[in-house]
């Protein structure tokens, strides 16, 4: 799995739009993510958004703290956050920007943003593997779907090793210690 863009950074790529908080999404993903403790603070259209490692409209994260506005795409605020769930306390206290880990967490993170989009009304997992797909997100099976499908339960075992999920893989609302 990649994160890759399909575009260069700033542009959103893919086949079809992607949902941005803006549609009515910001009041859940701020309920979501307070549940793990992360906050998500928004700046108007047309500032910089800070720590965005894409550029803007992508999320951007300083510590445990999500920067995004009405046009960063859903599936971005829930990657960034799942980095700092995943992401050992002194690597998040000093993180701004790139979030850095191994490809093993990167793929945790991967399989996180889709248990996270399952707790959000009006989007789910489906959806938000869609958006994955449209961002450009590459897995070598060919989709988020195809990956999450067949290839996802080492990221679940991670997730569960590290105290995110339970060993039922149910989310324990913990962050990684």
């Amino acid at each position: 799995m990649s994160a890759t863009p399909a575009a260069e950074p700033g542009e959103l790529a893919g086949p079809g739009p992607v949902l941005a908080i803006g549609e009515g999404y910001t009041a859940e993903l701020r309920a979501l993510l307070g549940r793990f403790a992360v906050e998500l603070k928004l700046v108007p259209r047309g500032v910089p958004i800070p720590g965005s490692y894409w550029g803007e409209p992508e999320a951007g994260v300083v510590a445990g703290t999500i920067w995004a506005r009405e046009d960063t795409p859903v599936h971005s605020v829930l990657h960034e956050a799942c980095h700092v769930l995943c992401m050992d306390g002194g690597r998040r206290m000093a993180l701004t920007r790139d979030a850095g880990g191994d490809f093993d967490e990167e793929n945790a993170v991967c399989c996180l943003q889709i248990l996270l989009a399952a707790e959000l009304p009006g989007i789910g997992a489906e959806r938000l593997m869609r958006d994955m797909d449209a961002w450009g997100y590459t897995f070598r099976l060919g989709s988020a779907r195809a990956w999450y499908a067949r290839e996802a339960a080492d990221a679940r075992g991670w997730l569960m090793r590290h105290g995110l999920l339970d060993t039922r893989g149910r989310l324990t609302g913990r962050r990684r210690a």
